[in-house]
């Protein structure tokens, strides 16, 4: 069965949801969705030649989509979690449902539990046991160790690692490339730096940087 599709975001990682999709539609006999269009507040040149070069249509912003009545499935690919939360919370209701993509190149351990708006881009292994929230977002190749609980709106960028038995609370952002030991926490809003390898818990929106990861100072932070 094909499903209409919104994508709500033209950027990025928009674009490489596109190409999930169209991933999914080569894999199967029949393509399970058909893109409707995209959905912008803010198209900016560049991003919409891009877009059109491919044939996708911009359907405007978000509120011009709400003010439809579109009965399609929609994904938030948009980096931020913050960002990401914020646009659920106005779009999510019983007649939208949001749909999770994964990429057939994604590897998926056994008993995993993956929720509503995942995407999982090309190359990423999900070993066993391991819990998805509410519009994760797992960039490519990105490894999610066994055991691991992924909360609402984690983002998780390319080539990072979240080792086994880590729990990650809502709206973390784990950078590119950087390591989360095993059996860690870390607090809702946390950001992890690219390239950190995290060795301890963090606290609740703090940002860790380095080798190992430390949290780094307001002062810091606001340079």
């Amino acid at each position: 069965m094909t499903r209409d599709l919104i994508i709500i975001g033209a950027g990025g990682f928009g674009r490489e949801t596109l190409d999930i999709v169209e991933a999914i539609n080569a894999a199967d006999v029949q393509a399970r969705y058909r893109v409707v269009g995209i959905v912008d507040d803010a198209l900016g040149e560049i991003a919409g030649a891009r877009l059109a070069a491919r044939g996708y249509a911009h359907l405007g912003g978000l509120d011009d989509w709400l003010a439809g009545d579109s009965t399609a499935d929609f994904v938030i690919a948009i980096g931020s979690p913050a960002v990401r939360s914020s646009i659920a919370r106005r779009v999510e209701g019983p007649n939208r449902r949001a749909a999770t993509l994964i990429h057939p190149s994604a590897l998926i351990g056994s008993e995993a539990q993956i929720a509503e708006g995942v995407v999982v881009c090309a190359g990423v292994n999900i070993s066993t046991n391991v819990v998805l929230g509410r519009h994760v977002h797992l960039n490519p190749s990105a490894v999610v160790g066994h055991d691991a609980i992924l909360s609402d709106f984690v983002s998780v960028n390319p080539a990072a690692v979240v080792s086994g038995d880590v729990v990650v609370e809502s709206r973390v952002l784990i950078g590119a490339g950087s390591v989360v030991l095993q059996g860690l926490v870390l607090a809702h809003g946390t950001t992890v730096g690219a390239s950190a390898c995290v060795t301890r818990n963090s606290a609740p929106d703090s940002v860790l940087v380095g080798v190992p990861a430390r949290p780094l100072a307001l002062d810091e932070a606001s340079r």
